[in-house]
């Protein structure tokens, strides 16, 4: 088996040479799609490797970027109907997904280590926001893109910290925990923190906004804790099929919104790469130093880290959609929620050649 993913990964060296030729002469249509394949032949290369497969999922999703760049009207209309309309619904099953996935005793950690959540929250709701209001103020952009940067600095931590944390060999409970508290804390913080920041830039509806949030992951959520309570153990097919759902669901969310604001892509795609790399960065670094401010152990720290981080980018893509401007509010969303797969993955395999000493209990 591993000598078919070495295949793969010399497929994607070939592919690489070509799209560099392909490229620098101006031959863009054969350019394209060479970049797609390019981007599937490493996904599946490097999963042969433990020390960076977990940058598999990350180069999946620039695949369909990529595609939907290449290929836009896949990704706008099939027919008569509006494909934008799928998001909404994706973003539902994965949000019942995750909840079929937890129980009531996730919410444990909150009561056993307080402190931890607590700093967690705080660290998540006012780091990244004005993380977020700073780089648009640096930058100039646009009044719908500079809200784009603030919306997804604004949002909740996703699945992918959870992931993150589990390769970094963190606090996994935590994480699990703090992505939790937070999806739910969403419909009340977000459109608060989306005012207050981005409100100059264009209209907040702040009701409306938190009535998005809640069908989109609290009902959603309530109704996946619901089914794991009445079938818990009974619908093994369901948490293998799951994780494979919300990663699909995720891939092409972000085709859809790369399709549709793919000529704002092409302008400010490359300062947008930039502010992404700024923005990942600052949440890593003032997310795990603020946390050890506080006191908390390496472990917890690690791990507030990626939930600082890393936000929910499939979330602030439905809200751009919600709000009729994802060809333009949901840009930020795009190019941050697939580099902040490649940052957090980068992170977790160093953090995981660096195991923490437990201390000896006499």
């Amino acid at each position: 088996m591993k000598s078919l993913y070495k295949y793969f990964l010399w497929a994607a060296l070939l592919l690489a040479a070509l799209c560099a030729y392909f490229y620098f002469t101006g031959q863009y249509t054969v350019f394209g799609p060479l970049l797609v394949f390019f981007f599937l032949a490493l996904s599946i290369g490097v999963r042969g490797h433990e020390k960076i497969k977990g940058f598999s999922y990350a180069l999946l999703i620039f695949a369909s970027a990529a595609l939907a760049m290449n290929y836009p009207d896949m990704f706008i209309n099939w027919g008569s109907f509006e494909v934008k309309k799928l998001i909404v619904p994706l973003l539902q099953i994965i949000m019942f997904g995750m909840g079929t996935a937890m129980s009531l005793k996730d919410f444990a950690a909150v009561v056993r280590s307080p402190k931890a959540v607590f700093v967690g929250l705080i660290c998540q709701f006012t780091i990244m926001p004005i993380v977020g209001a700073t780089l648009v103020f640096l930058f100039k952009f646009p009044p719908e893109i500079a809200a784009g940067v603030i919306l997804i600095g604004s949002s909740p931590s996703g699945l992918a910290s959870n992931v993150m944390a589990y390769i970094a060999k963190a606090n996994l409970a935590l994480s699990v925990t703090l992505t939790t508290v937070a999806t739910l804390l969403a419909p009340f913080l977000t459109p608060v923190l989306m005012k207050t920041f981005g409100g100059e830039l264009i209209d907040i509806d702040v009701w409306g906004m938190m009535w998005s949030i809640t069908k989109i992951t609290i009902i959603p959520i309530v109704a996946g804790l619901i089914f794991n309570k009445l079938f818990h153990g009974k619908t093994e097919w369901l948490d293998k099929a799951m994780p494979l759902v919300s990663m699909g669901g995720i891939a092409l969310i972000i085709a859809i919104t790369a399709a549709l604001g793919r000529d704002n892509l092409l302008t400010m795609g490359a300062i947008l790469i930039l502010v992404a790399l700024l923005h990942n960065s600052a949440g890593y670094m003032f997310g795990y130093w603020g946390c050890r401010l506080f006191g908390l152990d390496e472990r917890s720290c690690r791990t507030i880290a990626f939930e600082v981080g890393m936000q929910n980018g499939g979330l602030a893509s439905g809200l751009a959609e919600a709000m009729g401007k994802a060809a333009t509010v949901g840009l930020a969303p795009i190019v941050f929620g697939a580099l902040m797969n490649i940052t957090g993955s980068s992170l977790a395999m160093w953090w995981r050649g660096k195991p923490i000493k437990e201390k000896k209990v006499k």
